[in-house]
């Protein structure tokens, strides 16, 4: 059974994947993967070396697949493009902000991807996510860093939300836009899309039928009106089965990447 089989039918089960980033999406599809969840089963058995395993999925380590977004922190490998490198400021001035952890509102997870800490940040209008050097203290001033390479106006761009949140939380540009929660509205298309290919995926592997499915995406008495073998119902949730099946087996990996303002929208 892939993640979630068991309580795939309440939709209400998958509202929480509406406030997703891409890494968190990216964690949902790469978690339902039969062969992923079959290499974390060898580690767990000792019957596998982790680093033999963790880069083929473009992780450091493995993460436990029965740990939805909301719990489950996966170390990307390569970094996502929205998470900023924090570290020690040796020329900092004297009104820099500090690092100060527990002052960032949330409830926050740590963890060591062998180099550094990764943090996230829970909040009602999505994670905040960083990384920091275990050289970074608690009261000293801290610098960005991001990777550098091609997309390094892309990985500005995706981080700069969150650098002004902290800056936000730390008190020195608390006045900047993007340092509180955002205030939120109806949920996107693609956002309800996700959703509803997550939920599609997991009715699939519970053995449900297409109008089983169809009845738990959109209603008993929707299917009764509107289901044929030949009709437009059934033909989206075979798109939603294809997509998601499609971002399971390795299309989560752009779900890491912001696009480039030249690209366009991507599939």
């Amino acid at each position: 059974m892939g993640a979630g089989t068991h309580e795939w039918h309440p939709s209400a089960a998958y509202l929480y994947v509406l406030t997703l980033d891409g890494p968190g999406l990216a964690w949902e599809y790469l978690r339902r993967n039969p062969d992923y969840r079959a290499d974390y089963g060898l580690l767990m058995d000792g019957s596998d070396d982790e680093a033999d395993h963790a880069a083929r999925w473009g992780l450091r380590l493995l993460e436990d697949p029965a740990r939805d977004a909301r719990h489950a922190q996966p170390a990307w490998l390569p970094d996502p493009d929205g998470l900023p490198q924090l570290h020690p400021d040796a020329a900092a001035v004297a009104d820099a902000p500090v690092f100060a952890l527990w002052r960032m509102p949330g409830r926050k997870q740590l963890a060591h991807d062998g180099k550094r800490l990764l943090l996230t940040a829970y909040r009602p209008e999505g994670a905040l996510r960083a990384a920091f050097s275990p050289a970074l203290e608690h009261g000293t001033a801290y610098a960005y860093g991001l990777m550098a390479g091609a997309r390094l106006r892309e990985r500005w761009r995706a981080a700069t939300d969150t650098m002004e949140r902290l800056n936000g939380y730390y008190g020195r540009d608390a006045a900047l836009p993007g340092a509180h929660a955002h205030a939120h509205g109806r949920p996107d298309r693609i956002a309800l899309l996700h959703m509803r290919s997550l939920q599609t995926l997991d009715g699939l592997g519970a053995g449900a039928t297409q109008r089983e499915i169809a009845q738990a995406l959109f209603g008993a008495e929707a299917v009764a009106e509107r289901w044929h073998d030949l009709g437009e119902m059934r033909a989206q949730v075979r798109r939603l089965a294809r997509r998601g099946r499609a971002l399971v087996d390795g299309g989560y990996r752009r779900l890491l990447q912001t696009e480039s303002p030249r690209d366009g929208r991507s599939g």
